[in-house]
């Protein structure tokens, strides 16, 4: 018997980090890479300053895609939590990829909010809380994502790997859909996304196979896939009837060359 999932507003292809590797990830910059190939929906990092402030990176350290050690000093912490916005938004996050991105800065969720906005583009933004701060990473990235997209049809789709900040999203603002990250299938993990009230798991894509969609979509779940970057693993994926593909490759796949 074939289950009858709920609506899903959301595109198959998403954008993993705003254009993969063809640009620096997390920033506008990469976002507009990857608009360019026709994507209509990005995944992005999200983490707060020491002053509240959510800003897209992925690292816990601004070490590798920032110019954090000539800015703040070699002899100073790198990690991205400790600093407040003033400081972080004159950081460099683009000279790292390459000399045509030097200068591009380190973008806020507020400006990402108002890229997709403007454009009609829909948003994956994953929680990445700096250790410590899970919950209220959660929490605060509810907070905005609930007024940022106040009035919109489609929120953007909030999920985490760590289940405190989903459980803070999901109090703060209970309406905005959630997503359980998943980098193994270790027991539990059906019952903590049901438990969370999500609306998707994203796993490796390694880990879905007929026993596992099917047990996802039996809950009425959808089944997003990271970060696929080969063409024998998109067929798989495709074979299993997954939702969602979050990739790198933006000049390989998706809505451009599909």
């Amino acid at each position: 018997m074939t289950t009858t999932l709920p609506h899903w507003p959301y595109p198959r292809w998403i954008a993993h980090r705003g254009a993969g590797k063809l640009a620096p990830e997390n920033t506008l910059a990469a976002f507009r890479v990857g608009a360019s190939y026709g994507y209509r929906m990005f995944e992005c990092d999200v983490k707060l300053s020491a002053d509240g402030i959510p800003f897209l990176l992925h690292d816990a350290s601004l070490k590798r895609t920032t110019n954090a050690r000539a800015k703040i000093g070699p002899g100073n912490s790198a990690t991205a939590g400790k600093y407040p916005w003033e400081t972080l938004s004159q950081l460099d996050a683009g000279s790292w990829h390459s000399r045509a991105y030097a200068g591009e800065p380190l973008p806020t969720l507020e400006a990402i909010a108002a890229f997709c906005l403007r454009n009609g583009y829909f948003l994956n933004i994953e929680i990445k809380p700096t250790p410590g701060q899970e919950r209220r990473t959660g929490e605060v990235v509810a907070q905005y994502a609930a007024r940022l997209w106040q009035g919109q049809a489609v929120p953007p789709l909030l999920t985490s790997f760590e289940p405190e900040a989903l459980r803070g999203a999901m109090e703060t603002q209970p309406e905005l859909p959630r997503g359980l990250l998943l980098d193994s299938l270790s027991m539990g993990w059906l019952e903590t996304a049901l438990t969370l009230e999500c609306v998707a798991v994203v796993c490796n894509y390694a880990l879905w196979d007929t026993s596992s969609v099917t047990q996802a979509h039996s809950a009425e779940l959808r089944a997003l896939s990271y970060t696929v970057n080969d063409e024998w693993a998109v067929e798989h994926l495709m074979a299993l009837d997954t939702d969602g593909i979050i990739t790198d490759r933006v000049d390989l796949f998706g809505p451009s060359v599909a």
